[in-house]
């Protein structure tokens, strides 16, 4: 017939689509709930976190440990250290007492402001997916 297959004397479109087009797509989940559900997937996201967290943490502490466990290396090495005085006070005990608590804080927060930057990178990365 003269007419069909046509809308306001427009041809009318059709759209063919295989069966299994449907049936390829993955439903959209956050991935969030691949966490929440202790998925496998969910299991090596955390995994990630955890383990750069934790090489976050040796890092810190390797490098407190290097500052306060080279000090005693370079009193020995400098002997003049050991006998100087500041303040009427010796040295080592102004450096002991003085800079590294000071270095402890200042590690500390360093720390704090990586691991919570991991922290949102790692929240950024669930909300992107």
């Amino acid at each position: 017939m003269p007419g069909e297959g046509r809308v306001n004397g427009k041809p009318r479109r059709v759209v063919v689509m295989s069966p299994r087009a449907a049936a390829a797509r993955r439903p959209r989940h956050p991935l969030t709930r691949e966490i929440d559900e202790q998925t496998r997937l969910g299991e090596v996201y955390m995994r990630s976190l955890v383990r750069t967290q934790f090489r976050l943490a040796l890092f810190v502490c390797t490098v407190l440990a290097c500052v306060v466990g080279g000090l005693p290396l370079l009193f020995l090495l400098v002997p003049q250290l050991r006998d100087a005085r500041l303040f009427g006070l010796p040295v080592p005990w102004v450096v002991l007492a003085g800079l590294i608590y000071p270095a402890f804080v200042a590690g500390a927060w360093l720390y704090v402001r990586q691991a919570e930057r991991n922290e949102r990178d790692f929240a950024d990365l669930m909300e992107r997916r």
